[in-house]
């Protein structure tokens, strides 16, 4: 199985010694998606604003790695303040709306750049 390392200038680059995906023959690993805007690398406030940036770069990365919202099977929520879920549940639902995949919300006690919200999703190719 061969594996390839998605990069695009859509979504945030990575931060750090890792990859913004990994493609392999059937599937996209998307490392966690912070809501930072690619094109000025500043944070949007709040956590609605946090929530559909890190959406909005979840998806350029799936893209450009051969998948789609429609193809996820897993995600992964991380947010700073559990307190933030319902708002964020109700955006993240507006992104995967028939068949939503398999996900894990997590409280932290912080992330990167101070984010709200960190997104990461495993998506079949394709």
């Amino acid at each position: 199985m061969e594996k390839t390392v998605v990069k695009t200038s859509k979504a945030a680059p990575a931060a750090g010694p890792y990859s913004q995906a990994i493609r392999t023959d059937a599937h996209v690993f998307a490392s966690g998606q912070l809501p930072i805007d690619p094109a000025t690398g500043n944070l949007p406030d709040g956590i609605e604003a946090q929530t559909r940036q890190s959406l909005a770069n979840l998806a350029a990365v799936l893209e450009e790695g051969g998948a789609s919202f429609t193809t996820v099977v897993k995600t992964t929520v991380f947010l700073k303040n559990m307190n933030d879920f319902a708002v964020m549940n109700g955006i993240y639902a507006e992104y995967f709306k028939d068949t939503p995949p398999a996900r894990s919300t997590i409280e932290v006690a912080r992330l990167p750049k101070d984010a709200l919200v960190e997104i990461e999703a495993i998506a079949l190719r394709g």
